[in-house]
Order: structure tokens, then sequence, then C-alpha cells
């Protein structure tokens, strides 16, 4: 009876902490940066990709945009020069790179 609910409590502490790990990953959050494209500026991707460079704050680093609709549609705007941008969306690591899903972005003015 014991090893039975050890086993039922192990089972639910796991449960919670993919819930919470599921939630962590799924926050949008907005970050602010130069956009470039991945190919043409920086010289990282074999095709076209939106990348956004964060230089200040807790979000630091490069983003490269997964290639959802919203990514797409605004490529043109930073395909052949950089510019400020402002993203919103959910962000995750992928073989160590943070991979950002844009639900919104906008040249910031």
């Amino acid at each position: 009876m014991k090893k039975l609910l050890f086993s039922a409590a192990l089972v639910g502490f796991m449960a919670a902490s993919w819930t919470f790990a599921a939630d962590k990953e799924s926050k949008e959050i907005t970050i602010s940066g130069n956009g470039k494209c991945a190919k043409c500026a920086l010289k990282e991707a074999d095709s076209c990709q939106n990348a956004i460079q964060v230089e200040k704050g807790e979000n630091k680093g490069t983003y490269y945009l997964t290639q959802n609709s919203v990514s797409k549609e605004f490529h043109d705007n930073i395909c052949k020069e950089t510019k400020k941008v402002k993203a919103t969306g959910t962000v995750k690591e992928v073989d160590g790179k943070k991979e950002f899903t844009a639900s919104k972005i906008e040249v910031a003015e």
C-alpha cells in the first residue's frame, strides 16, 4: 500500500513539473532589438529567416523566428536592411538557440 501511495505521489509530482515547464515555455514575452535576416545579414542560415538581436536587458541574445505566417509576412521589412523591431511571442531553446514564435512583429519607431 505504501508503494502504491508513493508511486501515485511521484506521478502527480512529475505531472505538475511538466505542466509548470510547459507554462513557462508558453508565456508570451515582448522583445525589442535589431531585426535582421539570418541568411543575408548574419550569414548563419542557408535560407532567409528572421532574427532579432537584443543587446540589453534580461532577454539579451539572438532570437531566430520560426517560419509562421506572421514571420513570413514581415520578412521583406528586414531582408535587405536591419531595422529596429518589436515582437511579441513565445520562446523556447532548441539546440542551444533561442527559437521565437511571433504572434506580432512591427517596426519600432
